[in-house]
């Protein structure tokens, strides 16, 4: 059965897009924990992080860490937090959630709500801070 991932990565579904390889997609968490709030995925539909090839793994970890860099650029924080949790959709994801405190990364805050023109904002400041490196 196909996840809501695989249908963001087949178009099927829209996505705010900050990064897209031929193996991996990141976009905006339309449930974020904060501005910028981004989800790196593989392309491939697999549904555990330790199930992944190590090719996959690898490379997506490196993809993580470059939309970190352009993420951490545009949004004000002292670090970018990750998070690998793999229960609500399963289809790996890597959270990357620009933070201040380490209460910041608690998923159980109530999730924020920005607007379509806000996310699409936040979406493009984060590829043009891409493309700059």
């Amino acid at each position: 059965m196909s996840t809501i991932f695989s249908k963001i990565v087949s178009g099927e579904i829209e996505a705010y897009k900050v990064a897209e390889s031929i193996d991996f997609l990141a976009f905006l968490d339309v449930s974020p924990l904060a501005t910028g709030h981004t989800l790196v995925i593989p392309k491939k539909e697999v549904d555990y992080i330790f199930d992944l090839d190590d090719e996959t793994y690898n490379g997506l970890m490196i993809f993580t860490k470059i939309v970190a860099e352009g993420l951490k650029k545009v949004v004000p924080c002292k670090k970018v937090g990750v998070a690998v949790i793999g229960l609500e959709v399963p289809h790996v994801h890597i959270h990357l959630i620009p933070m201040n405190e380490v209460s910041d990364m608690n998923f159980s805050k109530p999730k924020l709500s920005f607007s379509a023109a806000e996310m699409e904002a936040t979406a493009e400041k984060i590829k043009e801070a891409l493309r700059e490196d």
